[in-house]
């Protein structure tokens, strides 16, 4: 067997191969330990996640409400009496809040009677002179109307748009998911 030296072409070219497939193992390894972050959990069992490299460049926005001329500047009085006196967080009194604001704005001229907030579109209109205008989504709203929910059981819930969300005795960047039953306002 013929001894290989240092400088032999043939030892080079297995140390050359060797170091090649070693640096392309370890490009392997790089490339999907990039893809993965590795962790351990509460519990001390290892996991991993994915790496996000890429984002969505626009976030779904739905713009600020938009000033209608025909709105009372009643309702948006009420709008605004509506927001500041919103909570964080849900009392389960929407209809109340509502209606405390529609009366502090001189939008309605007397508290409204009706109990439940699924209720309160029926009376707007008969009592109060309110109109149901033909919008559907409730980002599309002016500022000042009164949107009004309803589900098969339970109260229903009301809320007037506000120049940057939605507001009842809670206030909210986005509607309620429960089904609309109509968008109300009076010039």
């Amino acid at each position: 067997m013929p001894k290989l030296g240092l400088r032999s072409p043939r030892f080079i070219l297995i140390s050359g191969s060797i170091l090649l497939a070693a640096s392309i193992a370890h490009g392997q390894m790089v490339t999907s330990a990039k893809q993965k972050f590795v962790f351990k959990d509460a519990d001390g069992k290892t996991d991993s996640a994915d790496i996000v490299t890429k984002y969505a460049p626009k976030k779904i926005v739905h713009p600020y409400a938009k000033m209608d001329s025909s709105v009372s500047p009643k309702l948006m009085r009420a709008a605004t009496i509506a927001e500041e006196r919103a909570h964080a967080h849900s009392r389960e009194a929407c209809w109340h809040y509502v209606k405390e604001a529609l009366v502090a704005s001189g939008a309605v001229s007397s508290y409204p009677k009706t109990v439940y907030a699924k209720e309160a579109a029926r009376e707007l209109v008969s009592n109060y002179g309110f109109k149901r205008l033909p919008v559907r989504d409730p980002y599309k709203a002016p500022v000042g109307s009164v949107l009004v929910y309803a589900n098969s059981k339970g109260a229903g819930h009301v809320e007037i748009r506000t120049k940057s969300g939605f507001a009842s005795d809670f206030r909210s960047k986005i509607p309620s998911p429960r089904p609309l039953i109509g968008v109300y306002t009076k010039g």
